[in-house]
């Protein structure tokens, strides 16, 4: 999975660890999670020393279909991009190929161990497709790696190793509570050459780069390249505030903007895919669209805000509770939906057979209804 925005003027949104690189481990002993401890002046360097042994790279094989341009690195529909950063890496001191001719890559990316049994999150793109999965830990121990369960509307996975003994590992923070300028530091195996630091500022908040319904991206200048994929994101005091997932890049380079899933949304993810390997969703069973200025003078809203509901499916959770086609949803559950976006995202946050109290716009009055959410079909990104 790629996340491209086919609206925004540079030439592509480019995943931030596409394939072909090595890896270079690096020794640490710290066997503990993450705990707050905020950075004292000198820099991040204890910081460092205490997380990194739970992080970890991932090493990838995967076969490619025909003779073209693999899946993982160019899905249909989307952007070209420019040359170099179109195809991986050679990986330094191994052949392009498999021996016996047959057509495959090697590809690296990152993850962070979240469990002491070896439980690791990392991006759906890292793994996809891939034939076998191979972890490099910080001490330089190589285990295979078994796929648990991957999320493709979030593009987050979990994979699982068997190590024989206690990992380190790093503990959740909470995205929730990040500041556009509060310092972050990104840790990850950037074109295969091993662990490597880079730290910058939160640029931005609830970005959405149009890679799906679900974009809620924090943004960051910390520098994030091919290989950072999966890796972590740490607030100061350690702890994991997001998952680096993409950039954008017209060379596949880091020119300082860079896209991390929101720890929030990673944590409920994780949880669902340790459980038994996949994302239930609620859903309502509709299709929206913005609210326009005409409608919101209609409906007697002092702001253009809210979702307005295009069409309602029949046999659906919502067609079941009486919505209809027209109606602007403005909260759910008591919390404000100013796009449709908003809505998508809350609904989908949600359990199936959760019961939810919708707060609607129907020809100028407001009235609520309650209404208990499917699950959400599996769909593409």
């Amino acid at each position: 999975m790629q996340f491209r925005s086919k609206s925004l003027p540079w030439s592509a949104v480019t995943i931030g660890a596409l394939l072909g690189a090595t890896s270079v481990s690096v020794l640490s002993p710290a066997f503990f999670p993450a705990h707050a401890a905020a950075v004292v002046a000198g820099g991040y360097a204890d910081l460092v020393a205490r997380v990194s042994p739970g992080v970890v790279y991932i090493e990838v094989t995967k076969s490619i279909p025909g003779t073209g341009t693999s899946p993982a690195e160019m899905p249909p529909g989307a952007p070209q991009k420019e040359p170099d950063a179109q195809h991986g890496i050679p990986v330094p001191g191994q052949p392009n190929g498999p021996q016996d001719g047959s057509p495959s890559e090697m590809g690296v990316g990152t993850g962070f161990i979240v469990t002491p049994g070896g439980d690791i999150v990392t991006n759906n793109h890292v793994v996809a497709g891939a034939d076998k999965v191979t972890v490099r830990l910080s001490d330089g121990t190589l285990l295979d790696a078994t796929v648990v369960g991957t999320d493709v509307a979030t593009d987050l996975a979990l994979i699982r190793v068997d190590a024989g003994r206690v990992l380190p590992y790093v503990g959740w923070g909470d995205s929730r509570t990040l500041r556009v300028g509060q310092d972050v530091v990104a840790i990850g195996n950037p074109f295969g050459l091993g662990n490597s630091v880079t730290a910058g500022i939160v640029s931005a908040l609830g970005r959405d780069i149009s890679s799906g319904p679900l974009d809620n991206f924090i943004q960051t200048d910390a520098a994030i390249n091919r290989g950072n994929s999966g890796g972590p994101l740490f607030d100061a005091a350690g702890n994991v505030v997001g998952i680096n997932t993409a950039i954008v890049s017209p060379s596949g380079g880091s020119v300082g903007i860079g896209f991390a899933v929101p720890s929030e949304t990673a944590k409920a993810v994780i949880a669902d895919l340790s459980r038994d390997g996949r994302v239930a969703r609620g859903w309502l069973g509709v299709s929206v669209q913005p609210v326009t200025t005409d409608l919101a003078a209609a409906n007697g809203q002092k702001t253009v805000t809210g979702a307005l509901i295009s069409d309602v499916t029949a046999n659906t959770p919502a067609a079941k509770a009486g919505l209809r086609r027209g109606d602007v949803v403005t909260a759910v559950d008591g919390i404000a939906v100013e796009t449709p976006r908003d809505l998508t995202r809350i609904v989908a946050s949600a359990k199936p057979g959760t019961e939810i109290a919708i707060t609607l716009q129907r020809a100028g009055t407001s009235t609520g209804l309650a209404v208990k959410l499917g699950e959400r079909p599996d769909q593409p990104a």
